[in-house]
Parts: structure tokens; sequence; C-alpha cells
């Protein structure tokens, strides 16, 4: 058997040869993608910081109060 399960009669050549056999275009496409969710996560978490600050939440201050209780 070998160490790939037989998954739909493919053998573990077979398995191995279409794990190797990625064009280049998909790369670039799974490259894509991950950048387009990089830019709007990073855009978003921004944006998120930034109506929290106008809005008077200061996360890292009321970090640093519950920091100051527990030490000191």
């Amino acid at each position: 058997m070998g160490w790939f399960p037989n998954i739909l009669s493919a053998n573990e050549s077979t398995i191995t040869y279409d794990m190797t056999r990625a064009h280049s275009a998909d790369i670039w496409f799974l490259k894509l993608r991950a950048w387009m969710w990089g830019i709007t996560a990073s855009t978003a978490a921004l944006c998120v910081g930034n109506i929290m600050g106008s809005v008077g939440v200061n996360i890292f201050g009321a970090l640093i109060d519950v920091l100051k209780e527990i030490l000191w």
C-alpha cells in the first residue's frame, strides 16, 4: 500500500506526479490571492484602529492600567 492511502483508485506514483505538476500560473494566482487578502486585512485593521481611536477606545491604555493594578 505504501505511504499514501488509495484515494479514488490513485496509487502513490500518480499522486506524487500530480503534486509536482503545479504550473507557474497556479503559483502566481496563489501569491496574488495571498497578497490581496493581506492588503485587505491590513487596511481593515488600520481602519478599525482609527475608528476605535476616534471614539475613545484605548486598548493599550486599558492594558497598561490592568498591568499596573496587577504589578503595583
